[in-house]
């Protein structure tokens, strides 16, 4: 697999400052892990879009700080947006150790064809679209695919503790957690009406006789 590098420098701009960064084509980034120093830190925008792209939340980047010869191998944990653009405003990454077990979030990809969809009344509901996981960093899944083809009737669902995970990754969500569901729509609309029936009800029992005024 292709090695994902990027090129950073220290930064010295901090705070509100960091604005006139992003007017020159410069993103302020964070670099933070466990037993490390943290450390404020710049990159070229362009570059540092490509890698967001490349990386996503799941590959580990080789970054190299002031040209140096030595590069850290990390992650990304965060990422601030600007709402409108999308444009990565700020980044934070996490260094870490590759014999040290870290905890990270990766997508739930769903595949197949459930049957209870061909019930026009029932619709595929992804609760949670993405778990977390621990393992070494080598051992880092770019996501979890999660086959939807047992879902045969309304109702059923698939939970955490139905995911199988490969060896050295374990699950960290509560496994009762429902990951998808098939939902009736007819099921819904027949809940709605009986609360609208019983919110009028509670209404009428509420309202005073005819003829007297509260």
């Amino acid at each position: 697999m292709e090695q994902i590098e990027l090129e950073v420098s220290s930064r010295k701009v901090l705070g509100k400052k960091v604005r006139s960064l992003r007017r020159k084509g410069i993103t302020p980034i964070h670099l933070f892990g466990h037993g490390i120093e943290s450390l404020a830190l710049e990159c070229d925008t362009a570059g540092l879009r490509g890698v967001l792209t490349k990386a996503g939340h799941t590959r580990l980047v080789n970054m190299k700080i002031d040209s140096g010869k030595k590069a850290r191998t990390v992650v990304v944990r965060d990422i601030q947006r600007e709402p409108l653009t999308g444009e990565a405003l700020h980044v934070d990454f996490y260094q870490v150790k590759m014999k040290e077990k870290i905890r990270i979030e990766i997508p739930v990809v769903l595949v197949g064809e459930a049957p209870a969809l061909k019930q026009k009344e029932n619709t595929l509901v992804h609760e949670i679209t993405s778990i977390t996981v621990e393992c070494l960093p080598g051992q880092i899944p770019a996501s979890v695919e999660l086959d939807v083809s047992s879902l045969a009737e309304s109702e059923q669902v698939i939970r955490i503790g139905d995911i199988k995970m490969a060896e050295g990754v374990s699950l960290v969500n509560e496994p009762e957690l429902v990951v998808v569901r098939i939902s009736s729509r007819m099921v819904e609309k027949e809940i709605a009406a009986e609360e609208a029936e019983e919110a009028v009800a509670e209404e009428a029992a509420g309202a005073p006789p005819a003829g007297e005024v509260e």
